[in-house]
């Protein structure tokens, strides 16, 4: 499970974290405290490739249901299946069983373009 500082992010609540040569991706804690009791998560198959920006999916809360982007541009290789049958387990931990898919990004320095910890951080105060 990886540490919020090891992880880089986007301005739509995105955590990403490197895996050898994949990219595992989550919604971050702010997120899931923004939806809410999360109930459905549907996500993009694997074998699809997405560009950066392109929905990777969406998670239905009791309150709302929100999509998910791909940070990156690359393609899907494993989805969560677990979150079929437990989708709380976003809320629950969001960096850690609530992982949503990993992806081999189409280049190997897609991540260091993302937000650090940090500037997520300053980003989260300022949007406040």
């Amino acid at each position: 499970m990886p540490r919020p500082e090891e992880c880089r992010y986007t301005k739509e609540h995105e955590w990403i974290f490197r895996e050898g040569e994949l990219l595992v991706v989550g919604v971050s804690d702010f997120a899931q405290s923004e939806l809410g009791e999360i109930v459905y998560v549907d996500l993009k198959p694997s074998g699809q490739t997405l560009t950066a920006g392109d929905e990777l999916g969406t998670i239905e809360s009791v309150k709302a249901v929100a999509e998910v982007y791909a940070p990156v541009r690359g393609e899907v290789v494993e989805v969560n299946a677990g979150l079929v049958d437990t989708p709380e387990a976003i809320n629950e931990d969001p960096m850690g069983a609530g992982w949503l898919v990993k992806m081999r990004p189409e280049s190997a320095d897609a991540f260091e373009g993302l937000m650090d910890h940090a500037t997520y951080a300053s980003y989260l105060d300022s949007a406040q």
